[in-house]
């Protein structure tokens, strides 16, 4: 696994995606893409890291830019998860870790004492050559959408 970083060419990507669609790399050539990685789809920080991006939808469309969720939850889970809090953005499943793994994403972590694998909350900016141009890592949610938004408004 390598490290993706800042100016590394961002790795392809197609996965299923909430409302039957999918969704690819190739298939966003041209515009910026705001991939971001949560744990789990409704739990309390990934529901409010996805109503954040929701509620800047409009700004993050009229920089350009593609917001895309990705979790390992199956696509039935997603589409309830949309459902529920009225998502705005595309939420994208990595139910084979293809995508994780290639992000380098899919990390030990520890809670109580316990050791499991799951995904780190990150953020990869993307531009429209597919060329990584932010990476925010181990994401704090609070003020996180806003953030990036400043950032893809500055490219």
């Amino acid at each position: 696994m390598t490290e993706i970083t800042e100016g590394s060419k961002a790795p392809a990507f197609d996965m299923a995606t909430a409302d039957g669609g999918r969704v690819s790399l190739d298939g966003l050539k041209g515009r910026t893409v705001v991939l971001y990685f949560y744990p789990k789809a409704d739990t309390p920080g990934c529901t409010t890291e996805g109503q954040d991006f929701s509620a800047l939808i409009a700004d993050f469309e009229t920089a350009g830019a593609t917001v895309i969720g990705v979790s390992r939850d199956p696509v039935k889970k997603l589409d309830r998860f949309k459902a529920k809090y009225d998502l705005k953005i595309i939420l994208a499943s990595d139910e084979s870790e293809h995508v994780t793994q290639a992000f380098g994403v899919w990390v030990q972590k520890k809670l109580y004492g316990r050791e499991y694998m799951g995904i780190e909350r990150a953020t990869f900016l993307i531009d429209g050559g597919g060329v990584v141009r932010r990476v925010w890592r181990k994401v704090s949610v609070k003020g996180h959408a806003a953030e990036v938004l400043a950032t893809v408004q500055s490219l």
